[in-house]
């Protein structure tokens, strides 16, 4: 049974401070071994700066209600007019409440569907959406215009951080991993996700 019942909600007039992140896990037999959401990524990938990108960064603040840092060229393509270091796309890092909250409403603008090869081995799942107007909530701006954008979400198990913590780095073992097939129990069972092949 999903950890919310989505018939009683209007997604379009959610807001994280109605959600408890900490309802959306997976339970296990010890609390080492729940599965819960790290973290949830959007990005808006333009390919040039100027004022495509900065129409592109107020999408995706209105989106998530949380200022989206610039992400840099790694190297030079002169085809595409492309230097090195130049600003070419846009993400935002979500957590907690405001995690779940964007979450739910980017799966109901693909309507709660995921492909199976959206999962990797890791637990990290990835999914698009054409068109960020299809966002319960959204309105269309014409002077903005309509925007595409990925949505990643990183799933984890308690004791994660010891791979990235700066004190006292350590490897995490395969098994406090999660699995692609524990992910996707996790979103069918957590979140009411239809996967299909």
């Amino acid at each position: 049974m999903p950890a919310i019942d989505l018939t009683q909600i209007d997604l379009k007039s959610l807001t994280p401070d109605q959600l408890d992140w900490r309802k959306f896990v997976l339970p296990a037999d010890h609390p080492m071994r729940v599965i819960r959401i790290e973290k949830v990524v959007a990005n808006i990938g333009v390919g040039q700066s100027g004022e495509r990108l900065e129409k592109a960064a107020k999408v995706l603040e209105e989106l998530t209600m949380q200022k989206p840092s610039y992400r840099l060229a790694k190297k030079s393509i002169k085809d595409w007019n492309i230097r090195r270091g130049e600003p070419i796309g846009v993400a935002v890092t979500l957590r907690r409440n405001k995690a779940v909250w964007f979450l739910l409403r980017t799966l109901a603008a693909v309507d709660f569907t995921l492909r199976e090869s959206s999962f990797d081995d890791w637990g990290n799942v990835a999914f698009g959406i054409r068109e960020h107007i299809m966002i319960p909530g959204t309105k269309y701006d014409p002077a903005v215009g309509v925007w595409g954008l990925n949505v990643v979400t990183v799933l984890a198990r308690p004791g994660l951080r010891v791979m990235y913590r700066r004190r006292a780095r350590h490897d995490v073992g395969r098994e406090q991993r999660v699995s692609k097939a524990e992910a996707m129990k996790f979103f069918q069972e957590v979140l009411g996700v239809k996967i299909i092949k």
